[in-house]
């Protein structure tokens, strides 16, 4: 892709110079029905590694039990930055307790109180400009299902300090999310190997 070049008429009469508004905070949504959405995120991330930011993932509604390929990855990423200096550290949390089948052991009550923490402790280091980037994988999820407050959400990005970028994913993201967001994908699904009954494999979907 060529580096892009902005429209005059575009460019925002905010004194900063050029260099500078390629420092700003990215806040970024990968939302839709389509494939794709949290491998878009962990490639972005994988360029904030290579550029030596310290990484953050917190993925809302994955099993604990369920490893990725990214996962694998991406820790494998995280030691070679503590034996070598190369590229940044990794942290990789798994919030709550996994997929939404997993409520029959757990009743939504508690389900509720585990995302809303995970939140939480996401809030104390975006305050704390703990991570240079935070993906939050299936994050819309939980606010979908009013586990956690949209609107503290949004307050909390919009005054988080420093430069912290923050990629979220999953499908029906908040009008909310998407108004302040300043980069908004939709994936949308045109055909899928699922459709013809075909199931997941490995190296395609983890």
């Amino acid at each position: 892709m060529p580096k892009g070049k902005i429209d005059p008429a575009n460019i925002p009469d905010d004194g900063l110079t050029t260099k500078q508004r390629r420092s700003l905070p990215i806040t970024a949504i990968h939302t839709g029905p389509g494939k794709g959405k949290s491998t878009a995120a962990f490639g972005m991330a994988l360029r904030g590694w290579n550029n030596g930011f310290n990484i953050g993932v917190f993925q809302f509604v994955k099993s604990k039990t369920w490893n990725s390929g990214e996962e694998a990855v991406f820790k494998r990423l995280g030691q070679l930055h503590d034996e070598t200096g190369v590229g940044g550290s990794v942290e990789w949390q798994k919030l709550g307790e996994g997929w939404s089948w997993l409520r029959k052991t757990s009743s939504e009550e508690e389900l509720a109180q585990h995302a809303n923490e995970g939140w939480q402790e996401i809030k104390r280091r975006l305050q704390a400009e703990t991570h240079d980037m935070y993906v939050l994988d299936e994050f819309t999820y939980p606010i979908t299902w009013g586990w956690i407050d949209i609107d503290d959400v949004v307050e909390t990005l919009q005054n988080r300090p420093g430069t912290q970028h923050v990629i979220m994913t999953g499908r029906n993201a908040d009008p909310k999310l998407i108004e302040i967001a300043d980069l908004v994908t939709e994936m949308t699904k045109v055909k899928h190997p699922m459709d013809a009954g075909r199931k997941g494999q490995a190296g395609i979907e983890w």
